[in-house]
């Protein structure tokens, strides 16, 4: 399973990114896919996650300013992050659990397959 994030980038507090997290060799649609951040010295968090039958999951720092979503046809996730804040910034992971996985979405270790990471740097 390969996993290629995309889409990170400096921009004002206040403004908006779209992630991206291309996936090969397992189909989106099948399996949980999260995102998770890491800011220098602190440890990962988890951001946000879609079930395989489409549940969605937040964590309470992002809700109401993040959407997560996926598109089936190009078998790839997406993080629409919207309102950011300067405490947003970190590099950005996106996951994959096994396939029909039904459990925690919240824990990191619960995912098998991890990207390498984008940067997000929100100034203030």
């Amino acid at each position: 399973v390969q996993l290629q994030a995309s889409g990170g980038g400096l921009v004002q507090a206040g403004g908006s990114l779209r992630l991206s997290c291309a996936t090969s060799g397992r189909t989106v649609s099948s399996c949980g896919m999260g995102w998770f951040r890491q800011a220098p010295g602190k440890e990962h968090e988890f951001v946000s996650a879609i079930s395989w039958i489409g549940g969605t999951y937040y964590a309470d720092s992002v809700k109401g300013r993040f959407t997560i979503s996926r598109d089936n046809a190009k078998n790839t996730v997406y993080l629409q992050m919207n309102s950011l804040k300067p405490e947003d910034t970190a590099v950005y992971y996106c996951a994959a659990t096994r396939s029909y996985y039904s459990g925690n979405y919240f824990h990191r270790n619960e995912y098998d397959s991890w990207g390498q990471g984008t940067q997000v740097t929100v100034s203030s």
